[in-house]
């Protein structure tokens, strides 16, 4: 077989040996990534599942130290030993107590716990809804044994909860279905319930391999990982549900400011689960948390990752008045996650209404019905294409 040197060479090694060092140069590469991959994905699973593990004797060091043990009544100090499979007779030593109430007697702590708790709710939520309504809801789930009174350190650990939103929202929607139940609580420890899937979609990967990876080829692999489409609708009308959920209700309007996929999960129905609501706040309190912040931007005014204001450029300051709302993010969301892979007969109506629903703002004049009229439409187009499917 002839072989020609390449073109413009002398007396160099021809050029199907070039061809043969670049496939192995090739070969090579492509062995050595396969080898990092391989290893990066064992290592990570070996540490998440290290990591993610609910080690008793680690709770009872914390329970230990926190000093919160001898105010635990026993039914829950009984249910806590059993679930943790420990005995918590021998103790550290606790941490020194924060005096919560002067006087610690039945009576004095639940009227002071009272009083501190409609207080916190009126800087929280403002004068919306029924605010002596809500603090007898929270006597009720305060009280753990549930023997009707409210003792010392029932009182301390459902204070320490309060300050968080999540825990808050939680109770406030304790009876919606997309809200996860609350589990029971200890000291500032919460246990919500489990979610077998804990993201919208998408696959898990080692960081590593995340850093090689383009976010528009990661967006696009992420869609791969879906149900079918009618459990994918089913999944979408409960978070239309839930933004339902938080939007004027009884208490007010609530805030979603990290509307990301990672925080919705669902069950093994295909029913829409929160996975994490850290980032849900009362609007009331964002607007006293970003008001008269300084400001050279609207970039300079955001709250977690979607709740955006303006910038007031003759003050300088952050405006009050959140420019989106709560459906419009969460159809921005959906709107790749619904349109891949939907029926031909609906996805050009599906398309208009998704858009339409972006395009929702907060200043806009009849917000209130739009966002209404758009909510009711979407949910109607969604329910009656998987009516009748086995997967819905």
């Amino acid at each position: 077989m002839a072989r020609s040197l390449c073109p413009g060479a002398w007396l160099r090694k021809p050029c199907y040996l070039q061809a043969r060092f670049s496939y192995v140069r090739m070969k090579y590469l492509f062995f050595s990534w396969l080898a990092v991959f391989v290893g990066s994905w064992i290592i990570y699973v070996q540490y998440s599942t290290y990591t993610e593990l609910c080690r008793g004797k680690d709770c009872k060091k914390i329970i230990m130290y926190l000093g919160i043990w001898d105010n635990l009544p026993g039914v829950v100090k009984c249910q806590m030993e059993q679930a943790l499979h420990l005995d918590f007779g021998t103790e550290l030593e606790p941490r020194k107590e924060i005096v919560l109430f002067d006087k610690p007697t039945r009576g004095t702590t639940v009227q002071k716990f009272k009083e501190m708790v409609y207080g916190l709710f009126k800087a929280k939520l403002g004068d919306q809804g029924n605010l002596s309504e809500l603090v007898n809801l929270i006597l009720t789930v305060a009280d753990g044994d549930k023997d009707g009174q409210v003792s010392l350190g029932e009182a301390k650990s459902a204070w320490a909860l309060l300050q968080l939103n999540e825990f808050l929202l939680m109770v406030i929607l304790q009876d919606k279905e997309h809200t996860p139940k609350l589990m029971g609580f200890c000291g500032d420890l919460y246990v919500m319930e489990s979610v077998e899937y804990t993201s919208l979609y998408g696959i898990s990967l080692p960081w590593v391999i995340e850093l090689f990876i383009p976010s528009g080829f990661r967006r696009s692999m992420d869609q791969l990982f879906t149900p079918s489409w009618p459990r994918k609708a089913k999944i979408a009308i409960g978070l239309l549900e839930f933004v339902e959920d938080v939007f004027h209700g009884p208490y007010g309007n609530f805030l979603m400011c990290d509307t990301s996929a990672k925080n919705l999960g669902y069950n093994d129905k295909y029913d829409l689960k929160m996975v994490d609501m850290r980032k849900i706040v009362p609007e009331t309190n964002l607007k006293e948390l970003i008001k008269d912040r300084h400001c050279e931007s609207d970039l300079d005014c955001v709250y977690g990752t979607d709740c955006r204001t303006s910038c007031d450029q003759s003050t300088m300051k952050c405006t009050s008045e959140v420019i989106q709302p709560n459906l419009a993010k969460a159809c921005q969301l959906l709107k790749d996650y619904l349109l891949r892979g939907a029926p031909s007969e609906i996805r050009e109506e599906l398309e208009k209404q998704l858009y339409s629903c972006i395009a929702l703002k907060v200043t806009a004049n009849q917000m209130e019905m739009e966002h209404s009229l758009i909510l009711n439409n979407l949910k109607t187009l969604l329910w009656k294409k998987i009516s009748y499917t086995n997967d819905s």
